[in-house]
């Protein structure tokens, strides 16, 4: 097994530049592959497919296998959190998830049901194993925030309720950050010690806030599960990505204490550049040029290595990779990524 400084993931996220930069991409394990489907189809259900540990260990690994990626991402989702704190979860196809809707704070339970967590950890464990030695191991969760707005709607889609609780129920809201902060060290740490060599906290709907709500239901409880892992686990980075975070992207990688910080497509090149005098930052391909491919998806890649690639950086998408996308093109970014034609 590879030590931590020959990983080239982990190099990165230290604050070294690495040359070509290591590269993983956000939702990898998926419907683009037809491995993936296949495994899919013998799961049942995407649910089982997570909570089934020899299925998911395979769904974690098949993307790096094809395409020699620098990281393996745990295949599993950000809501085994709620379902593991009470809030029974289930996915319908075209539908996406559904939860019971959370109408008051003392509603949500704040123990967490280890024997369903337990199936997640033990995938994390027949994974590592299994890569190659450069590969590094993420393990993830969802920001407090982000959680809190699936809970409070039931449902993805528009978080109307969780919007209007942050209006009507602040005290609410904060009890529901807090419960779900906590929960999320707790489940981040397990990960930790079933064998991630580094966390990414995904606050995809970060970007639903403005100013001092922000600061309140996404900065404070990102923090607080940021210095709870430090405490527990101090070498291992962690990686931040507040989605749609705007102007408050700074206020976000200063405040919350995370090693490095994951972009989305919005954030221009010279504002990435700036960002990164401050740490590490990943990202920030759109999806959607990697479903186009050809001229535009060669220029966009070298425009990220020039700009990006003279610091510490990983290469990664602005978000999750596209079912729509085709395999050569993700070929295509491998070869640009390690200095091809």
């Amino acid at each position: 097994m590879k030590s931590r400084e020959e990983k080239p993931l982990l190099r990165a996220l230290s604050g070294e530049t690495v040359t070509p930069p290591p590269w993983w991409l956000m939702r990898q394990a998926g419907r683009y592959l037809p491995e993936y489907r296949e495994l899919r189809k013998k799961a049942g259900s995407f649910l089982d497919l997570c909570y089934t540990p020899g299925l998911a260990a395979e769904a974690t690994v098949q993307p790096v296998r094809r395409f020699r990626l620098d990281a393996a991402i745990l295949f599993s989702d950000i809501l085994v959190v709620p379902d593991a704190l009470g809030r029974k979860l289930s996915f319908r196809d075209g539908d996406g998830p559904s939860l019971e809707p959370l109408h008051d704070a003392s509603e949500l339970g704040d123990v967490l049901d280890k024997r369903k967590l337990e199936l997640v950890y033990a995938a994390l464990r027949l994974v590592k194993p299994q890569l190659p030695g450069r590969a590094s191991l993420i393990g993830f969760a969802g920001g407090a925030w982000t959680l809190a707005c699936y809970v409070i709607a039931g449902r993805g889609g528009e978080f109307t309720a969780a919007r209007s609780w942050s209006k009507e129920n602040a005290a609410g809201l904060d009890r529901v950050t807090a419960i779900l902060a906590e929960a999320v060290a707790t489940h981040l740490s397990a990960q930790i010690e079933a064998g991630a060599e580094t966390v990414q906290i995904f606050d995809s709907w970060a970007g639903l806030l403005d100013g001092e709500e922000f600061r309140r239901w996404v900065i404070a409880p990102t923090r607080r599960i940021v210095q709870n892992l430090k405490r527990r686990h101090p070498s291992v980075p962690i990686i931040g990505f507040p989605r749609n975070a705007g102007v408050l992207y700074e206020a976000y990688f200063a405040e919350t204490g995370v090693d490095a910080l994951s972009l989305d497509g919005t954030v221009s090149l010279d504002r990435a550049r700036a960002l990164q005098h401050h740490g590490p930052v990943q990202g920030n391909l759109d999806p959607n040029l990697l479903v186009a491919g050809g001229v535009a998806l060669d220029k966009a890649v070298r425009a990220i290595l020039e700009v990006l690639g003279q610091g510490p950086f990983v290469f990664n998408l602005g978000h999750g990779i596209l079912p729509e996308t085709p395999i050569g093109n993700v070929t295509r970014l491998g070869e640009l990524l390690r200095g091809g034609p």
